[in-house]
């Protein structure tokens, strides 16, 4: 995830201070990826050093603003403009673990396997809900609509990996019953 670029799209919309943008990146992502403050004013101090943002004075707060430049909208647009690239499946976890569970002494895979498949029906189960109840409010505002996008993105990965646990299952069942006993 770029918080970079993030941070740049909200500032394309006025200056703001690092805590609003923390707010506004969470609102925007329906909270799915919360940001330390800490993180961003890290980004921001990056975004300035390299010439994307500069201080935009302060608010009637006291709060130091940031406004974007024309370096800055320059990388936004070609940042909107090329495909995120997916060079390397990413390091998940669930296929390290399993993996690893194959030959891993006293485990059994298949209760692995299930237990991640239950918690996966039920965290899907409540992004349903929760598309379900944003849908219900007949989104409108653009805000409304991001928090739809990054919902139905959760929800289609969730569906994913009870469909792969699945799989995993049905080739343990296969390799078993091809297995000789000992």
């Amino acid at each position: 995830m770029s918080i970079r670029h993030g941070l740049l799209a909200l500032l394309e919309q006025g200056p703001r201070y690092g805590s609003r943008l923390r707010t506004e990146f969470e609102a925007r992502t329906g909270g799915t990826w919360p940001l330390n403050v800490g993180q961003v004013y890290t980004t921001l101090g990056r975004l300035e050093r390299d010439g994307m943002v500069v201080h935009d004075g302060e608010d009637e707060a006291g709060r130091a603003l940031y406004a974007l430049t024309g370096t800055g909208r320059t990388e936004l647009a070609a940042w909107f403009a090329r495909p995120v690239e997916r060079a390397g499946p990413p390091r998940d976890e669930l296929a390290i673990k399993l993996a690893l569970a194959v030959r891993a002494p006293g485990v059994d895979v298949r209760a692995v396997v299930e237990t991640q498949r239950h918690h996966m029906a039920e965290a899907l189960h409540e992004y349903v809900r929760q598309r379900a109840q944003a849908l219900a409010q007949t989104p409108g505002h653009p805000d409304e609509v991001a928090r739809l996008l990054v919902l139905e993105q959760i929800i289609c990965h969730a569906e994913a990996e009870i469909r792969w646990l699945e799989h995993c299952e049905t080739r343990l069942l296969r390799l078993r019953a091809e297995t000789p006993a000992p």
